[in-house]
């Protein structure tokens, strides 16, 4: 549980660091059957954002906790990517987007906490 909490905070750092803005993360951890122990969730303003926050993330789980995602989807878009750590799924949407399906309520009984944005 500690390395999936190192690469929570690392994720969230690599997201920070390009701006990334209403970061949540939703602690699935008690829940049995849940399709993974962490979600982050958070938003970019553009595509454009939103890829350069993927990217971010990417390269700080890489470098920093020697990790790498099972899978990537949503890359060309770049309106949702979502990545896949395995114990971590991270989502980084187009505001509307994130608004659209809402994942934060998914998940009732779920504790989430919000970050607070870097300016």
């Amino acid at each position: 549980m500690n390395q999936t909490k190192n690469l929570v905070k690392t994720l969230i750092n690599g997201l920070q660091e390009k701006k990334g803005k209403k970061i949540v993360t939703v602690d699935m951890s008690h829940l049995s059957g849940a399709i993974c122990q962490f979600m982050i969730i958070c938003e970019g303003n553009t595509p454009t954002q939103v890829a350069a926050l993927s990217d971010s993330a990417w390269d700080f789980a890489r470098k920093e906790a020697g990790e790498k995602p099972l899978s990537v989807d949503g890359k060309q878009q770049a309106e949702w990517i979502g990545m896949d750590y395995g114990t971590v799924l991270v989502h980084i949407f187009l505001p509307e987007k994130r608004e659209f399906y809402n994942l934060e309520t998914l998940w009732s009984d779920s504790k989430v906490t919000s970050i607070p944005d870097l300016d």
